[in-house]
């Protein structure tokens, strides 16, 4: 039996391959959800991959991971700079469920802003600046041992 794992993202990852492709590369969305779906298969995981643009949205998936004790891997975007709803929604998984910030570049080596993450204090780790594969990263921090 293949543990379930929500993979989900948040503002503008909708526009992978045709967003400042220079930053984030040409990948998309789709060729996301195949590369997490596929790893997810490797490693005995069972991944599904969502993506709303939405805060309130991305919050109630969290509760619904929380409420399921559902492992999270969450690329917050642009509200991990500033949500404290979705921090106050992610730390609802602590005790029941690891949750894993990624980020496909690394924040640290971008804008000033950008340096601040209100969901690493709630996460059980990130992993960042590793394009796509920060994902395949992980989805492998998740897999049954």
């Amino acid at each position: 039996m293949s543990t379930k794992v929500l993979v989900l993202n948040g503002p503008n990852l909708g526009r992978l391959g045709s967003r400042e492709p220079e930053v984030y590369g040409s990948a998309t969305l789709e060729d996301l959800r195949a590369r997490c779906t596929s790893w997810g298969a490797e490693l005995g995981l069972d991944v599904e991959v969502r993506q709303t643009d939405d805060e309130a949205e991305l919050v109630h998936w969290l509760h619904e991971a929380a409420d399921a004790a559902t492992p999270v891997v969450l690329n917050p975007a642009a509200f991990t700079h500033y949500s404290y709803a979705l921090r106050d929604a992610c730390a609802q998984l602590h005790g029941r469920a690891p949750l894993v910030e990624v980020h496909i570049t690394n924040p640290a080596t971008r804008e000033l802003f950008r340096h601040t993450s209100v969901v690493a204090g709630v996460a059980t780790g990130t992993v960042a600046g590793f394009g796509l594969d920060s994902y395949r990263l992980a989805l492998s921090s998740l897999a049954p041992r």
